[in-house]
């Protein structure tokens, strides 16, 4: 399966991605998650206002397959979410770098630091797909 891998984000090992805009991390889940999932059909969005812990699950993505916890990348406070997904949870598996779920305002940016880059997680994924956790 050919994923696509943004080069301008930063990758966990969950399967989530983190961008950086205007001082905010905007975060999502990766083509590799989608494709796992399927169908996406609902997404349950957090509170704002919120505090998350990187790491830690903050939301659920369900699909017709199985519902998928969705770990922070970054520790902060969630500021926006994305409410278009709730009429639309679809949109995760058309367009999943476009497609952010939450706005989290950085408590560390420097916690970036420890997430991989598309290179590092695009060999992750081949390393995973091919049993090798």
């Amino acid at each position: 399966m050919a994923y696509k891998f943004d080069p301008n984000v930063r990758y966990a090992k969950t399967h989530d991605w983190v961008r950086v805009e205007d001082g905010l991390a905007v975060c999502g889940i990766s083509d590799f998650a989608q494709h796992a999932l399927s169908d996406v059909v609902y997404v349950e969005l957090p509170e704002v206002g919120a505090g998350v812990s990187q790491g830690e699950v903050y939301t659920t993505v369900e699909s017709v397959k199985a519902a998928e916890e969705v770990f922070a990348p970054v520790s902060g406070e969630i500021v926006a979410v994305n409410e278009a997904l709730e009429d639309e949870p679809e949109m995760l598996n058309g367009d999943p770098y476009g497609a952010w779920i939450v706005k989290i305002q950085p408590s560390d940016l420097s916690q970036l630091d420890a997430l991989m880059d598309a290179a590092a997680y695009e060999a992750f994924v081949a390393a995973e797909e091919a049993g090798g956790h």
